[in-house]
């Protein structure tokens, strides 16, 4: 027997108030983390302005902004001014990250300082571990993974996420910070980062890109989630803090397996391919901007995120 007309759902969306006050998945700027990216001179991206670079100095004026937009959490990618085989930029004591956590640190004490643990921005050949016999090599990689990570936690980091999808890289963090006395700092795990073409952007701003080969034999085959779980169990078991899924749009419902089979905080990386895919349509006419990317944000967090890292962090801040 239909129920109409005594129900219709329409009347909780007749007015935009209504439909504030039913609302299901909020957004909001707290939400989000936003990616910068730190090198040995600013540079800027006219077609992907959160692509852009900071000098050190720079940065710490971009924090400020931010700081003020009320986004109050950042993810540093470093650039360093030359790179060698195993990466030392990395974990150097005056690496470029190393420089502008002391710098932030000291400025903005309330700004929560997360740091991207990987070596492909920092080794000559771009892979994110220690190359022997032409193949990435999974363990030598951990000690320079941990180094890295001690090194940042010295320099003032509050998080660290390691993103190179080595195995037991959360176990070797976890081991290295809790013996150099940081046993309360946590770690977010990129637990599901996916062999995607959606990270091109994202490549070229942090100059990244593998000299040769590709990143298959270390991250995620985008056909598989039962893979995604696996990792994700491996990593909590380890000690990882929070599970993060990159990319997000094109993983939404390996997010949503994650969020209900873990109680640990979910995170999603909102990647540069989603934010340029949108970025160049709306510069063609194609679709609104705004509201392309605050539904692109919605479906994530109802997906089952409890916090972005997005490039449209800023853009979000001054919207709402």
């Amino acid at each position: 027997m239909s129920t109409f007309p005594a129900t219709r759902l329409r009347r909780l969306r007749r007015t935009g108030a209504l439909r504030s006050l039913v609302r299901e998945t909020r957004l909001d700027v707290s939400d989000l983390v936003y990616p910068l990216f730190v090198g040995p001179e600013s540079m800027q991206n006219e077609e992907l302005p959160a692509l852009g670079r900071f000098s050190v100095e720079d940065l710490a004026r971009e924090a400020e902004e931010l700081l003020g937009l009320g986004i109050s959490a950042v993810i540093l990618f470093g650039i360093p001014e030359e790179k060698d085989e195993e990466g030392s930029g990395a974990y150097a004591a005056d690496g470029i990250v190393q420089c502008a956590l002391r710098s932030l640190r000291e400025r903005y004490p309330d700004l929560v300082l997360v740091t991207d643990v990987c070596l492909c921005e920092y080794t000559s050949h771009g892979h994110c571990g220690v190359i022997e016999d032409g193949e990435v090599a999974n363990d030598a990689t951990l000690e320079l993974l941990a180094r890295t990570a001690v090194s940042h936690v010295e320099s003032g980091a509050d998080v660290v996420a390691p993103s190179d999808m080595m195995d037991g890289r959360v176990a070797a963090l976890r081991a290295a910070l809790d013996e150099a006395g940081f046993p309360d700092t946590a770690i977010i795990s990129y637990a599901a980062k996916y062999a995607s073409a959606f990270y091109g952007p994202f490549r070229e701003a942090a100059e990244s890109a593998p000299a040769f080969g590709d990143r298959r034999g270390y991250q995620l085959d985008p056909a598989n989630v039962r893979e995604a779980i696996r990792e994700c169990e491996l990593d909590v078991a380890e000690g990882a803090d929070v599970l993060m899924i990159k990319p997000a749009l094109p993983n939404l419902d390996v997010l949503r397996a994650v969020r209900e089979r873990f109680d640990l905080p979910v995170a999603a990386y909102n990647v540069s391919g989603e934010y340029a895919i949108v970025k160049a349509a709306a510069a063609r006419g194609w679709l609104d901007e705004r509201q392309a990317a605050t539904e692109s944000l919605t479906a994530i967090k109802r997906a089952g995120a409890d916090f972005v890292v997005t490039y449209w962090a800023k853009e979000l801040a001054g919207w709402h």
